[in-house]
């Protein structure tokens, strides 16, 4: 009887003992560096806001997060590192709209439903664009344009990218179609400006993020934003709705995690970034500078957004041949 016992009480001490255990590391959480992998190369407009995002979060976590630049295969290569990561909410994922267009592009079998989205951090509102002295002066004059130039016309993308989504939408919202324009492909951000430089395209899609100097400069002229508001810092840009066209676009960045990431650990890194967004010196960097409104949004509201996203450019899909 006494041996029988004993053995109940080992039981019930080991099962007091994970419970501890499982407590102590939900709460010690996080006790080691973060790596957030970045699907892009260095210095581009998504590597810079996650980077500037990420040192005030550290802040409140207590720890690094260390960005990691992982680049190929249309950002799919560091998107699927997080997706098969170990979820401890260690490895994250810092990305945008991309992951749903590479799945709708058939590039991937995988998209937002693959991770568990953490927060919403930024939205960067996109602006067709051109050079200086092109005779296009804002964006409700394209149509026309095109109507009296039917077949020349070239707008720059890149395969599959949010641009090239971004155009297809503005034909629709427009009545353009598309077999009146020219659409010619590019690797990259960089060849596309090189281009539009080069007069070898009419239009390209830009974002404060990364042409803010160009716009000061006078190297480009963008020809309104896609959004509802005028940015504080682009003050002399209209907006779609000002021009008629009933239309908004912007790149939603965020954070995701591998499936099946604690929630307790997913609830601290959405706490983190929430109050790192809330430093007003961060907020005037990333609207004034970059042009990235801070639009936070977590738990059911973000999976919703997403959703809702995801529908959006499958819809726009139908009108691309991949």
């Amino acid at each position: 009887m006494q041996s029988n016992n004993m053995k109940k009480a080992v039981f019930i001490c080991s099962i007091v003992a994970a419970t501890m255990t499982s407590a102590a590391s939900a709460s010690d959480y996080p006790s080691k560096d973060i790596r957030m992998v970045i699907p892009y190369g260095a210095g581009g407009p998504t590597d810079i806001i996650f980077r500037q995002i990420a040192r005030e979060a550290e802040k409140e976590l207590g720890v690094s997060v260390v960005p990691v630049n992982m680049t190929g295969a249309g950002a799919t290569i560091g998107s699927r590192h997080v997706m098969q990561a170990t979820p401890d909410g260690y490895t994250i994922l810092g990305g945008h709209d991309n992951i749903a267009l590479s799945k709708i592009a058939g590039m991937v079998d995988y998209s937002y439903d693959a991770f568990d989205p953490v927060a919403r951090l930024t939205q960067t509102f996109n602006m067709p664009t051109t050079y200086p002295d092109h005779p296009v002066q804002d964006a409700s004059e394209i149509a026309q344009y095109i109507a009296d130039n039917p077949g020349e016309v070239r707008f720059s993308m890149i395969p599959t990218s949010t641009d090239h989504f971004f155009w297809v939408q503005m034909f629709e919202a427009m009545d353009i179609d598309m077999n009146d324009v020219r659409m010619i492909g590019y690797a990259d951000t960089s060849e596309q400006m090189a281009a539009l430089a080069a007069k070898e395209i009419d239009f390209t899609i830009t974002n404060p993020a990364c042409c803010s100097a160009f716009y000061e400069d006078g190297t480009m002229r963008a020809l309104g934003i896609a959004h509802s508001e005028r940015l504080d810092s682009l003050g002399e840009i209209p907006t779609f709705h000002e021009l008629g066209i009933e239309m908004e676009s912007a790149t939603s960045r965020g954070i995701f995690a591998p499936k099946g990431t604690p929630q307790e650990h997913i609830d601290i890194l959405a706490s983190a970034f929430e109050n790192a967004l809330e430093n007003e010196e961060l907020q005037q960097r990333l609207i004034n500078d970059l042009g990235s409104v801070p639009l936070f949004l977590e738990g059911q509201a973000y999976r919703d957004f997403l959703t809702e996203n995801e529908a959006t450019l499958t819809q726009a899909a139908e009108n691309i041949e991949f």
